[in-house]
């Protein structure tokens, strides 16, 4: 008697999904650099605008003091600004994660929750490729009376970015299923990430924010992670007890994110 078909080993399976998972990335990015003149300037080109604006704003209108700890300030704010518009990419994608692409969601057998890591890869792709952006800027300070000084804390960066990665993808698989029964959800998303973003420490550091609303800022989990990346250049940013409350909120967000996910993935695809 012929014994049953059995199913994959855990590792081929794992290996098959990961290769899924690789493909939709690099399809996404494909498509949305070779159908640009610009390409991979694009990615970049809209933090670059605000910091500009930012720094025209705060250091030539409003006159932040050169004593300042915050200087140089276009170094601050891109250490800040750019793993921002990484998170604020993927939530936004991902309120068109399932309804962008329903067809092709629904004819495949891969784990849903591919489609959604999917838009965290592309975009931390984007970030890590937009780096040498800060370093850019931190070699021209060289010249100055503010030069921006690379410390030893650089070394939290990888830390930052598995954080960042982990939160990013617990609010999206939150966000992608609720957009499909709650369409007015996807303008609600937008109006949230605007209000967390001037919420996080990012045109202003941790060391400025008053001490009555510092609690206030701790309890965002993107204030402990975004101090590890400028601890790279400013390690008074830095503040373990934030980081803490960063990572106990990510892990929590992240299960809630996998729970709602199961649950209603069913219904989503019924839907779409």
């Amino acid at each position: 008697m012929q014994s049953r078909a059995q199913s994959p080993a855990p590792s081929t399976a794992f290996n098959r999904y990961r290769h899924s998972l690789w493909l939709l990335t690099t399809r996404d990015l494909k498509v949305r650099y070779t159908t640009s003149f610009l390409g991979y300037f694009w990615s970049i080109l809209d933090p670059l605008v605000m910091a500009a604006i930012y720094w025209v704003v705060f250091t030539q209108i409003f006159d932040r003091g050169a004593n300042s700890p915050e200087q140089p300030y276009i170094v601050f704010l891109l250490t800040a600004l750019l793993p921002w518009t990484w998170f604020n990419g993927t939530v936004s994608d991902a309120t068109r994660a399932f309804t962008k692409e329903a067809k092709l969601i629904r004819s495949t057998k891969i784990p849903r929750t591919i489609w959604v890591a999917r838009l965290v890869l592309s975009k931390g792709i984007e970030f890590i490729i937009s780096i040498p952006v800060i370093i850019f800027f931190a070699l021209v300070s060289l010249g100055t009376k503010d030069p921006a000084q690379l410390h030893w804390q650089v070394v939290f960066v990888p830390l930052a970015i598995v954080m960042q990665a982990a939160l990013a993808y617990g609010v999206a698989l939150i966000v992608a299923p609720l957009v499909v029964f709650f369409r007015d959800l996807e303008r609600a998303v937008k109006l949230g990430l605007r209000f967390l973003f001037y919420a996080s420490p990012i045109v202003y550091g941790l060391e400025s924010v008053p001490a009555h609303l510092k609690p206030f800022i701790a309890v965002n989990p993107l204030s402990g992670i975004l101090s590890l990346y400028r601890a790279a250049f400013f390690p008074a940013e830095l503040n373990w007890l934030d980081v803490a409350v960063s990572a106990a909120f990510t892990v929590v967000i992240l299960i809630v994110g996998f729970v709602v996910f199961r649950r209603t993935v069913p219904t989503v695809l019924k839907e779409i």
